[in-house]
């Protein structure tokens, strides 16, 4: 189809097509008029990103991408709706409860009625580049509209301050069980402890521990030097008991003895010179020998009760390395079992240190998550408050009006397109060739048509002005119109 032969075909339908598109248009005049005026009350609400002031640390759910989606779903949820409900006492009005048993006949609650009706109305729009979210409620009744935007705007904010608090009041409640079980057992820790300390005399189990320790190096010290002590006597012991006792140092130091040698050296060489002179007969020889003898056993005494204190102070000497070695096996033996008190005292006192540390933990939970029960402040808040508006938002007739004639300018092409289709009329010597293949040779004017212009020559396939005609039927014989 040529354009030519569509302006044809709407000047041929025209009365048709200015039927339909006036239709249209009025109708949505005339309906856009008798609909009831709607109102639109516009809040909004910002999600702020700052630090939670109790717990000091931001809000993890900020920086995941479905939050903003997240609090679009809260905001449309049937917990903000009901808390609407609730703040505006809409349960209390008569009218609404008339108009709920009207409509349900009494099916169902009318907490239920009330949340779909008010759903229906709410529009929430999050801003794309921003944590603006922005919340519209249409309504009859400005006043009503603007009080509903503002109801769900506080309702939201309180809502998310209760998705807060709950969890932190039943964290608290967790904490304080936890609390008091963690108290008991560090009670109990602390009296096992006690009950150890006072059962073994334990007063300060370093300190005293210390002590022990240096008295038992003490004592091994002694040991050490008693050993050597008892090593030397008992050497001395030896050499006394053997053939050469008169060489100890005892002996030799003896002033006793000394003399006695002394005397015996002199006498000795007094021997030899009375016996050179006088002979070994002689009595004064004698006298000398006799003396000599004597100073001999003298010394010979003297000796042996010298050696005899040597082995007396060996025989003390291992008596103390005895009293000494006795008092170290003692004293370690006591080091050790106080050693292995204090171990199971550490065991007792670390049960209580980490009882210790857990009920202070618990503590600081539990103080924490009391904050947070009782905060007040929601990480979202009122942006712009609505006002009643003074114009309606629907219905707009202006762009009702618009949207009418082009959707009726359609309409009208297609009533007129279809009315052809349903009845094919000859409009142009173009339709005639398309239709039956065949030229036209010439046309007969209209009988309304003027008299023949001589100034304008008719050709073939010029028609100045014609009849329409209908097609023949499809195999019909024909030659030529």
């Amino acid at each position: 189809m040529t354009f030519a032969q569509f302006l044809s075909i709407l000047r041929a339908r025209k009365w048709a097509a200015l039927f339909v598109f006036a239709l249209v248009v009025v109708i949505t005049v005339v309906v856009s008029l008798l609909l009831p005026k709607q109102y639109t009350g516009a809040s909004s609400v910002v999600v702020d990103i700052k630090p939670d002031p109790v717990s000091v640390t931001a809000f993890q759910g900020l920086t995941t991408p479905g939050f903003m989606a997240t609090q679009v779903d809260i905001l449309q949820s049937e917990r903000v709706a009901l808390r609407v409900i609730r703040d505006l006492k809409l349960t209390e009005s008569p009218g609404i409860r008339e108009q709920w048993q009207a409509e349900t006949n009494g099916e169902g609650t009318l907490e239920q009625y009330l949340v779909q009706f008010l759903q229906r109305q709410l529009d929430v729009k999050p801003s794309q580049q921003s944590n603006v979210i922005n919340i519209e409620y249409k309504s009859p009744s400005p006043q009503f509209a603007a009080g509903l935007a503002n109801a769900f705007a506080q309702a939201y904010i309180s809502t998310t301050l209760e998705l807060r608090s709950d969890p932190a009041k039943q964290f608290n409640s967790f904490f304080q069980a936890q609390t008091k079980e963690a108290r008991d057992a560090l009670e109990q820790a602390q009296q096992r402890l006690s009950a150890f300390q006072q059962a073994n005399g334990i007063i300060a189990t370093d300190e005293r521990l210390d002590i022990e320790s240096a008295r038992l190096a003490e004592l091994n010290s002694q040991f050490t030097q008693s050993q050597a002590v008892s090593a030397e006597s008992s050497s001395r012991q030896a050499q006394a008991q053997s053939s050469q006792g008169d060489r100890l140092q005892e002996v030799l130091n003896n002033p006793l003895i000394s003399g006695l040698k002394a005397d015996l050296s002199r006498n000795e060489a007094k021997l030899q010179e009375l016996s050179q002179r006088l002979g070994d007969k002689h009595p004064q020889v004698l006298e000398v020998r006799a003396n000599n003898a004597e100073l001999r056993s003298k010394i010979d005494a003297e000796t042996r009760r010298v050696t005899s204190g040597v082995t007396v102070s060996n025989t003390i000497n291992k008596a103390r390395e005895g009293q000494v070695r006795a008092a170290l096996d003692a004293q370690r033996a006591k080091v050790l079992q106080m050693k292995a008190v204090r171990d199971d005292g550490l065991v007792l006192q670390r049960d209580v240190d980490n009882a210790q540390r857990v009920f202070d933990n618990l503590v600081l939970r539990m103080n924490q998550s009391a904050l947070e029960a009782q905060n007040t402040q929601s990480y979202a808040s009122v942006l712009t408050v609505a006002q009643a508006p003074t114009k309606h938002s629907s219905p707009k007739i202006v762009l009702n009006t618009l949207l009418a004639i082009f959707l009726g300018g359609l309409l009208a092409v297609g009533v007129a397109l279809l009315m052809e289709m349903a009845d094919r009329r000859v409009r142009d010597p173009e339709d005639a060739v398309l239709a039956l293949g065949l030229p036209v040779l010439g046309s007969l004017p209209a009988p309304n048509a003027k008299r023949f212009n001589p100034a304008r020559p008719v050709g073939l396939g010029f028609i100045p002005q014609q009849r329409a005609v209908s097609l023949p039927a499809p195999g019909a014989q024909s030659g030529g119109i």
